[in-house]
């Protein structure tokens, strides 16, 4: 059973007068500890996708299920559950709380959760550890380097151990030398089981997943794992 099945999913979107449909029947297979690039012009619905693979947004049409649960119809808190879980998210800008320290930033996800103190305490210095960010416990995000404040941010993103990390440009605001430090870091996470899509617009990024999958229009134009179709 695949970890991640859309079934004829449509996505649309009311702009005044004009509705735009965002997704077209997409239909897209992912299995456990896949690799993953979407790519694809801006308003090919790339986003879009990242957001409902996320439960971050929900379909107008089509099913959405994920390790084997359907997702279409949870409620907010449902959704909320899941994505706790298992998902994982890392952005372009980051997203960190600027008052909070690193440890604090890491640590957000698990009380969020409700895990007790003292396993978050645990669980974050391993994370700073293993991020090699142990001297940066303390720091604020404007006290951090650009590639420090996305490792921070990919730490938080896996600090539950979910077994998807959804990537939405995760190196567009990074210099070339740190942007392949994030990637390799990226890697290394897929090499131990989590499942990486990454939304990119750099070429080298994409050719480096194991899989691309191109979006035009809201619809799946191309997708290197020849089992996946596209719908309508």
């Amino acid at each position: 059973m695949a970890l991640i099945e859309l079934a004829s999913i449509e996505r649309r979107f009311t702009l005044g007068d004009s509705v735009v449909h965002a997704l077209r029947g997409v239909n897209i297979s992912i299995e456990a500890g896949e690799y993953v690039a979407v790519i694809g012009p801006s308003g090919s619905g790339k986003s879009t996708l990242l957001n409902l693979l996320g439960l971050l947004d929900r379909a107008d049409a089509g099913t959405y299920r994920l390790d084997g649960r359907d997702t279409t119809g949870l409620s907010p808190d449902e959704q909320a559950a899941m994505r706790s879980r298992h998902i994982g998210f890392v952005f372009q800008s980051f997203h960190l709380v600027p008052r909070l320290t690193a440890a604090e930033n890491i640590a957000l996800p698990m009380v969020l959760a409700g895990i007790d103190a003292a396993e978050r305490k645990r669980s974050v210095q391993k994370a700073l550890a293993a991020f090699g960010l142990a001297d940066r416990a303390h720091h604020r995000p404007n006290e951090l380097s650009g590639g420090q404040r996305q490792r921070v941010a990919i730490a938080r993103a896996t600090v539950m151990q979910p077994a998807v990390l959804l990537c939405d440009e995760p190196t567009g605001n990074l210099d070339r030398h740190t942007g392949q430090e994030v990637t390799h870091l990226l890697e290394s996470l897929n090499a131990n089981g989590v499942t990486l899509i990454v939304v990119t617009h750099d070429p080298a990024m994409a050719e480096r997943a194991r899989r691309q999958i191109r979006m035009e229009d809201g619809a799946v134009l191309s997708d290197s794992a020849s089992s996946v179709g596209v719908a309508g």
